[in-house]
């Protein structure tokens, strides 16, 4: 199946097919120079079946976690590119999660002022949500994504196959995206998750859930408004994942799907509803609620690049299928996290 995200002259295709990894190279032009980025998480074959159809291949396989996606980290991929003499006209390939598809997506367009970037999403997270619409970018200590740019990739492709070498935690994880989209743009996707086969219908869950994404991008490509959309359980999401979060000497804790998935709930105002989606994440898999320490919560969230002075925007979701985007004070974060 093949889908175009329509920019203009920005604009791209989206490759679902199973084995698609395989067929890279009667995709896109990969007869010139290309850095291919991975992780140590990545089964290493999937690099190498990209490596395989490049004239000429260089693999760079970074630590796997949220620690890679780091300056230090994008500096030594820039000098690696520099050190093998990468020209305008080549091209980085990302294959792997988010955070190689951020690292990688990020380097793409700063090194000598942009290349051709092609995203070969590997996990269920990725292959739903963070592969499309040209987000890319690193962290800055422990404030994600504050770093980046808007880049949109010359092609994706999304093979189902790879997620079959995921851990199930892993894969269950990048599920509360396409939950999220579901929640404010997808009654009957939300409806899927309640009482459909998940591992059935994986390919129907990717294709609905990056038609939405892909309809949000073309409408607000550099998240002027509608974009925001794509935030829902991601403000308190991010000041869990920072605190509780799996990273960096962090072995133990939780993914960012698990820290999406209980920033969503807090911002579903409708009670049955609220219900209906803390017994989806229970069949997925996915975390309800969980102990942390709320008062450094609070304190990330106040730092997060979404407040705006003494105000910051929340995604709210009314009911099913419709959202709300409201300009909060920063009081409402207290009462939110801290319960009061």
């Amino acid at each position: 199946m093949k889908l175009t995200m329509r920019l203009g002259a920005r604009s791209y295709d989206i490759i679902l097919k199973r084995g698609a990894l395989k067929n890279l190279g009667a995709l896109i032009n990969l007869n010139r120079k290309v850095f291919i980025v991975t992780d140590s998480g990545v089964p290493a074959e999937y690099a190498e079946t990209v490596r395989a159809q490049c004239k000429e291949g260089l693999v760079y396989t970074v630590p796997q976690g949220e620690g890679s996606k780091s300056l230090a980290m994008y500096q030594k991929l820039l000098e690696a590119m520099l050190e093998a003499g990468f020209g305008r006209s080549d091209a980085v390939v990302a294959v792997g999660g988010g955070v190689v598809g951020d690292l990688a997506g990020f380097v793409a367009a700063t090194y000598m002022r942009g290349v051709d970037f092609i995203n070969c999403p590997t996990t269920t997270l990725s292959q739903i949500d963070s592969s499309i619409g040209g987000k890319v970018a690193v962290d800055l200590g422990r404030t994600k994504n504050i770093v980046g740019a808007f880049w949109q990739p010359k092609l994706v492709v999304v093979d189902p196959d790879t997620l079959s070498t995921l851990p199930r935690r892993h894969f269950v994880n990048g599920l509360a995206e396409s939950v999220k989209m579901s929640l404010t743009c997808d009654a009957e996707l939300f409806q899927l998750f309640e009482t459909g086969d998940v591992d059935a219908e994986l390919e129907t869950i990717i294709r609905r859930s990056l038609l939405i994404k892909k309809s949000v991008v073309e409408r607000d490509e550099t998240e002027q408004g509608l974009r925001a959309i794509l935030n829902f359980g991601h403000t308190l999401g991010h000041g869990i994942e920072a605190v509780k979060g799996i990273g960096g000497r962090r072995k133990t804790g939780l993914y960012h799907g698990e820290c999406v998935a209980l920033g969503m709930l807090p911002m579903i105002e409708d009670k049955q509803l609220q219900k209906r989606t803390r017994a989806v994440l229970r069949k997925l898999g996915l975390p309800c609620r969980a102990s942390y320490n709320k008062e450094k919560v609070l304190a990330y969230m106040l730092h997060d690049k979404k407040a705006r002075g003494d105000s910051i925007t929340l995604v709210k979701v009314p009911g099913l299928g419709c959202w709300r985007l409201d300009k909060a004070p920063l009081s409402e974060l207290e009462t939110i996290v801290m319960g009061k």
